[in-house]
C-alpha cells in the first residue's frame, strides 16, 4: 500500500502543473497550435521526437518545421511531392537531419493515404496495450526502405529503451480530462494502460519518493514506476508525469 502522504503530495503537484499555464513552456505547445485532429497528431509526433535537450530549442525547432510545412502539416503531408522537399532542405535538430525528416514524411504520407488517424499505426484495434502498441509502431514505421541511422529516432521496448518520448506522445494523444492539456484523441487504448515517461530526472524523484528501486533507467524501470503509480490512481497513472517531471526539472526536488 502506498503511503497516503505520497499520494497527497503528488496529487497536489498534478493539480499545480496539469493546467493551461503549463502548456506554453512545454513541447505540447506545438500541437496546441492546431485544431484539426491530423494536424495535432503530426505536430505532436514531431514535437515528441524532438523532445530532448533544452525545451526552448525543442519548441523553436518544432515551430520552424511547422512553418516549413506552411503551418498545415496534414495538408502538406497528404499532398507530399518531391518538389516540396525544397521547403525542408537543411532542416536539422541535434542528430535529426534532413534525410531523417524525408523518411518521416514518406511514412506519414503513406500512412495517411490509407488511414484517417496515426492511431492506426499504434493501436489498429482495442486489444493492444501500450507496450504492444510501441512495438507494433516501430515495425510499421520502418516498413519502407530507409537509412539505418534513422532508426535511432524511434525507440522500442524490445531495445529495453524507456521510450520516453513516445510514451509522452501517447500521453498527449490518449489522456483526457477537463484541464485541457492532453488531447484525448485516441480511444483504442485506455489511459490506465499507458506507461509513464521516465528519464534521469523523473527516476531521481521517483527513487526519492520510494516509487522506484531499479538502478537502470530502462524499460523495466518505466514499468516498475508505472506499477507504483497505478497504486495511486489505477485509471490514470500517467497523470503523475506532470508531478514527477516538474519536481525533477523545475523544482530540482
Amino acid at each position: 500500500m502506498m503511503p497516503v502522504h505520497i499520494k497527497e503530495f503528488l496529487d497536489s503537484k498534478v493539480k499545480e502543473y496539469n493546467r493551461p499555464a503549463f502548456i506554453q513552456d512545454d513541447p505540447i505547445a506545438i500541437p496546441h497550435l492546431f485544431t484539426r485532429k491530423q494536424d495535432i497528431e503530426i505536430a505532436a509526433f514531431f514535437a515528441a521526437v524532438f523532445a530532448w535537450g533544452n525545451r526552448t530549442t525543442i519548441i523553436n525547432k518544432s515551430k520552424e518545421l511547422m512553418q516549413r510545412m506552411d503551418n498545415a502539416p496534414y495538408a502538406f503531408i497528404k499532398s507530399y511531392q518531391p518538389e516540396h522537399l525544397q521547403n525542408l532542405k537543411g532542416f536539422r535538430h541535434r542528430t535529426f537531419n534532413t534525410d531523417d525528416l524525408y523518411y518521416f514524411l514518406e511514412f506519414l504520407h503513406q500512412h495517411y493515404v490509407k488511414y484517417d488517424s496515426l492511431e492506426a499505426a499504434f493501436f489498429p484495434a482495442g486489444d493492444l496495450n501500450a507496450e504492444q502498441g510501441l512495438i507494433l509502431f516501430k515495425n510499421n514505421f520502418f516498413s519502407f526502405e530507409h537509412l539505418r541511422r534513422t532508426e535511432k529516432h524511434i525507440s522500442s521496448p524490445l531495445q529495453k529503451s524507456t521510450c520516453k518520448r513516445l510514451n509522452m506522445f501517447l500521453r498527449w494523444m490518449v489522456r483526457h480530462d477537463a484541464n485541457g492539456v492532453d488531447f484525448g484523441l485516441w480511444r483504442n487504448v485506455s489511459p490506465s494502460q499507458l506507461i509513464c515517461p521516465i528519464d534521469v530526472h523523473v527516476a531521481r524523484v521517483a527513487k526519492k519518493l520510494g516509487l522506484l528501486k531499479r538502478k537502470q533507467v530502462d524499460w523495466l524501470a518505466a514499468l516498475e514506476l508505472t506499477d507504483a503509480l497505478r497504486q495511486l490512481d489505477k485509471n490514470d497513472p500517467v497523470k503523475y508525469d506532470f508531478a514527477l517531471f516538474n519536481l525533477g526539472v523545475i523544482e530540482r526536488y
